[in-house]
């Protein structure tokens, strides 16, 4: 009887370990595809009025690249904290882009309500396509992806940003 309860919570906690470990596993950034990074900084994008937003533009100072949607909670809750961080950052070089993928009329209400001071683009569906290419393998938002000055990704997180993710961030260059 004994042995048989020892068996039974050997097998408990094998399950447990592997469905922890398969989720871990699931929701960590992976290896950006080859090409990719290079691939990224050729992209344009529209602005949700319809403005031109070209990648390359953004090349040479350090970036956080953000993907969210409007129905997306966790985005939404975490955008005033990037748009201050934009704010206090920007005399240090750095930048903030929001990829929306999303409809840009959603979009549009959206930042009626809440204004952003950093500019955003209109991902679309193709969005989660580029960010699987840099290492989202869920597709799963939001994702945001930190660039160092020289185009290079430095830093990745599928989930909310934190204000200590942002404290870490800032200090890179």
């Amino acid at each position: 009887m004994r042995r048989r309860r020892l068996l039974y919570a050997c097998v408990a906690a094998a399950a447990g370990l592997g469905g922890a470990g398969g989720a871990w596993w699931k929701f960590q950034p992976h290896a950006v595809d080859p090409g990719a990074q290079q691939a990224l900084w050729g992209e344009a994008f529209t602005t949700p009025d319809g403005a031109a937003l070209a990648m390359q533009s953004f090349r040479g100072k350090p970036l956080l690249l953000n993907f969210w949607a409007t129905w997306c909670p966790p985005c939404i809750a975490e955008l005033p904290m990037l748009n201050a961080f934009f704010r206090d950052n920007a005399a240090r070089g750095w930048q903030v882009l929001g990829l929306a993928v999303d409809q840009p009329s959603a979009v549009r209400t959206f930042l009626g309500r809440l204004p952003l001071d950093f500019p955003v683009g209109m991902a679309g569906l193709g969005g989660t396509d580029l960010s699987r290419a840099l290492g989202n393998l869920t597709g799963g938002l939001p994702f945001t992806v930190v660039f160092g000055a020289g185009g290079q990704v430095l830093h990745r997180k599928m989930g909310q940003v934190t204000p200590q993710d942002l404290k870490q961030w800032a200090a890179v260059r």
